[in-house]
């Protein structure tokens, strides 16, 4: 499995838009400037996210997005899913199918079968408020350095 940049950017700029909004409104190129990335390719990414009810949308000057819902109820894996769709290792299982190699049939229920779920169950254990907490936990840490 490989997440592209769609699933790494709009990860990032999921938790940016988590950090930032506080129940507001955020405008796309302040997360887009914030985070380096292209305003044009956020656009996309979040019409997807919009689309999927993870944000909600405002147009004019005091407009941007914002989460459509908690931090905490909006996981790593709902984002992924979206911008990446189906999340397995290996597509799925021939469950429904008569064996006819029982050596492939193991495999997928002892290895690849095990492997997506375990890969869902962890996704799905991080939401955004994790990582906000995280990222906050770092930035107060690296705020205490000094150099001399």
């Amino acid at each position: 499995m490989r997440i592209s940049t769609k699933g790494r950017y709009g990860l990032r700029a999921m938790v940016d838009l988590a950090i930032h909004s506080g129940g507001d409104y955020v405008p796309l190129n302040s997360i887009a400037e914030r985070q380096n990335l292209s305003e044009g390719y956020l656009e996309q990414v979040f019409a997807s996210l919009r689309k999927a009810g993870l944000v909600k949308s405002v147009k004019g000057p005091q407009g941007g997005y914002c989460l459509a819902d908690d931090a905490s109820k909006i996981t790593v894996g709902d984002v992924l899913r979206v911008l990446e769709g189906d999340l397995s290792v290996v597509e799925g299982s021939d469950e429904g199918r008569d064996i006819e190699n029982a050596v492939e049939y193991c495999i997928n229920n002892e290895v690849w079968k095990k492997l997506n779920e375990s890969i869902g169950e962890v996704l799905d254990s991080i939401t955004l408020e994790d990582l906000v907490t995280a990222y906050k936990k770092l930035n107060n840490n690296m705020g205490l350095m000094y150099y001399i």
